[in-house]
């Protein structure tokens, strides 16, 4: 596990280091990875999500954290958090482990890079659903420059048991609160969530 965390934390480096040099201020933007980019993360992650920032002087950290919720409910606000310092620009990388432990344990791994430098985290949670025996499906929020201000929805990754299933809609990224319904319809749903802080 610590040689996976410390893949995971080299490749935020890395990764940090292309941070997109043409974002506006203020803004975050997921990040079209490279084929070489997505192999590396598919050696070390089951679904992983990456995002570039680029904030002024007046954003001084960031706060990324994982949210867990059962048929709609929320069951925990924070299975997965961390805080850290920003300036300028940055990216946020969220990745997952293929869940093990006959498909009862879920890994996370979230990490932030910037010009200040390199934070992560990596957090398991044992749940009482088979997640390997259940459909999934997974998304992030799409596009270049999306305001910063505010909580935002990053990513989510949704199970099921049941026979179909869709993504979140993309008004649930414009609108998650007064979208929660949407969740009612999965078993478990993983929220990436983000807020840059003054």
């Amino acid at each position: 596990m610590k040689k996976l965390f410390a893949l995971v934390a080299l490749l935020v480096f890395v990764l940090g280091a292309c941070a997109n040099n043409n974002s506006k201020s203020n803004t975050i933007s997921a990040v079209e990875l490279t084929e070489r980019e997505n192999a590396i993360l598919s050696t070390t992650s089951n679904k992983s999500f990456v995002f570039d920032f680029n904030v002024d002087s007046d954003y001084k950290e960031v706060s990324v954290w994982v949210e867990k919720y059962e048929s709609g409910k929320l069951v925990n606000d924070a299975i997965s958090s961390l805080i850290t310092d920003v300036e300028e620009k940055g990216s946020i990388i969220f990745a997952t482990t293929n869940p093990y432990d006959s498909g009862k344990k879920q890994t996370f791994n979230i990490g932030i890079s910037g010009n200040g430098g390199m934070s992560s985290i990596n957090n398991s949670e044992t749940t009482s659903d088979d997640l390997d025996a259940m459909a999934s499906v997974w998304n992030n929020l799409e596009g270049k420059n999306h305001s910063i201000e505010g909580e935002l929805l990053l990513a989510n990754i949704a199970y099921s048991s049941g026979e179909t299933m869709s993504s979140l809609s993309t008004d649930f990224y414009e609108d998650f609160e007064g979208n929660m319904k949407e969740l009612e319809k999965y078993d478990v749903v993983y929220l990436l969530k983000a807020e840059f802080n003054k």
